[in-house]
């Protein structure tokens, strides 16, 4: 089956209320940080973009989004399937882009890549889908900031080995930064700008 003929399938069983489902996750996610939110709404793309990546995309994407895509997410049949499902375009400079979309870490770019957003309009910025495969079995990460009453903690897999310098760095650029959003096998959970990661020390 070519590229174009794949695009016109794997889009939610009923659009409107997958939609609000999967935004309601997200939402929820950001809200209550270092949560695990599922994500039930069905969306089968062609792989390696994920079914919760698919459907984060299908949620939050339309005709006036630009996306950016790793380089392993850049096969005809993904991007014909953005792009039919979503109307959205993609870009070739991830600085370009309100969303991003990650199958594989180590071939990212360092956050400062991306669209960081200005002081007057910090939310003209990225924000970041990393997909992996399961959030409790990587290096535990803990969390600080707010939505968060004490302290939470995280564990996705496959991040950059200088995930945490980077992400300090992205919080020093405060309010400007990325927001960044892990796709697990159905759930997510958001790491907001605003999210401080607690050194070893700090534990």
């Amino acid at each position: 089956m070519n590229a174009q003929m794949v695009a016109l399938e794997g889009g939610f069983p009923d659009p409107v209320f997958d939609a609000q489902a999967t935004f309601r996750a997200v939402m929820n996610a950001m809200a209550e940080l270092g949560t695990r939110q599922p994500v039930h709404a069905t969306a089968t793309p062609p792989a390696p973009l994920s079914p919760t990546a698919g459907a984060l995309a299908l949620t939050l994407c339309d005709q006036d989004t630009c996306i950016w895509l790793e380089a392993s997410l850049t096969s005809e049949a993904v991007i014909a399937w953005l792009r039919y499902q979503t109307g959205a375009t993609i870009v070739d400079n991830p600085a370009q882009a309100q969303f991003a979309f990650v199958a594989d870490a180590s071939s990212m770019p360092r956050l400062d890549a991306f669209a960081e957003g200005s002081q007057d309009y910090p939310d003209r910025s990225t924000t970041l889908v990393l997909i992996v495969d399961a959030l409790d079995s990587g290096e535990p990460l803990l969390l600080e900031g707010p939505g968060i009453e004490r302290r939470s903690s995280l564990a996705p897999t496959a991040l950059p080995g200088d995930f945490r310098s980077q992400w300090r760095d992205n919080g020093v650029r405060f309010p400007r930064g990325v927001d960044l959003v892990f796709a697990a096998r159905h759930e997510i959970a958001c790491l907001p700008r605003t999210t401080r990661i607690l050194e070893p020390a700090e534990a």
